[in-house]
């Protein structure tokens, strides 16, 4: 079995294939790749994330500022784009330079009614500087900053060098966001080191992917701007607040 994984892995790298979001998002094209994860060969999007297009229902609204902090192909990005429709306005951010150029694809593409996306290549840390990114082995969507990452990358085929920049810093070239999705891989609570303003005075709904080492620090920033934690994989009229943050977080601002 591990072999036959790692073959579709090596049957993958490059691979570009032309998709369509699900119909509730309107069906617009949309470019993906197996080589972020090998769940892109399905032909149906709706079936490789639910929760991450059922957050896209219940956090945007129309006319949302969004930004989609390592939007990876852009199942949130998209999504985002249609619920927030012509007057919204949505920020992808992704440090894959090759990703990036999916992500660049993919917002050609979209219509008229949906919201318009800008796609910026760049790493969100607590500072703004430069620094090494790996390209995971396994799957794109498990890249990682240098130093950081999980368990899933089968370790690294090539590094790069990238800018990094804060969320504070992007309030400075982008509309404040209504919504944010954060998923970095480790990198969740530097992120928020670097979001003092993002937090206080924009206080968007956010969504996060938060690494068990993490989860503390996170949990104690997010309630110190006065942030209610959930489980974002609960279902919606079940969820009770958490104490410590979930893997998939949904913080909303008190």
């Amino acid at each position: 079995m591990l072999f036959v994984r790692a073959l579709a892995e090596r049957l993958s790298r490059g691979r570009v294939l032309k998709r369509q979001l699900p119909a509730r998002f309107g069906g617009a094209p949309i470019f993906v790749s197996p080589d972020a994860a090998l769940r892109f060969w399905r032909k149906d999007l709706a079936k490789c994330d639910p929760p991450l297009f059922d957050a896209a229902d219940e956090l945007v609204r129309p006319g949302d500022v969004v930004w989609d902090v390592g939007a990876n192909v852009g199942l949130f990005t998209f999504a985002a784009a249609a619920r927030a429709g012509a007057t919204g306005r949505v920020l992808a951010v992704e440090a894959d330079q090759w990703l990036v150029s999916l992500l660049r694809r993919s917002a050609s593409c979209q219509p008229a009614s949906s919201a318009a996306v800008s796609v910026l290549s760049a790493a969100v840390s607590d500072r703004v500087g430069v620094a090494e990114f790996c390209i995971a082995k396994r799957g794109r969507c498990s890249n990682y900053l240098r130093g950081l990452g999980g368990s899933q990358t089968g370790g690294e085929r090539e590094r790069q060098w990238l800018i990094t920049v804060t969320l504070d810093w992007l309030l400075g070239w982008f509309p404040a966001p209504a919504v944010l999705k954060i998923d970095i891989e480790g990198a969740e609570v530097l992120a928020l080191r670097g979001a003092e303003r993002v937090l206080g005075e924009a206080r968007p709904r956010l969504l996060l992917e938060v690494y068990d080492e993490n989860a503390d620090e996170v949990g104690a920033i997010l309630r110190g701007y006065g942030y209610r934690l959930f489980d974002a994989e609960a279902r919606r009229e079940g969820r009770t607040p958490l104490s410590r943050p979930a893997y998939n977080t949904l913080a909303l601002p008190g």
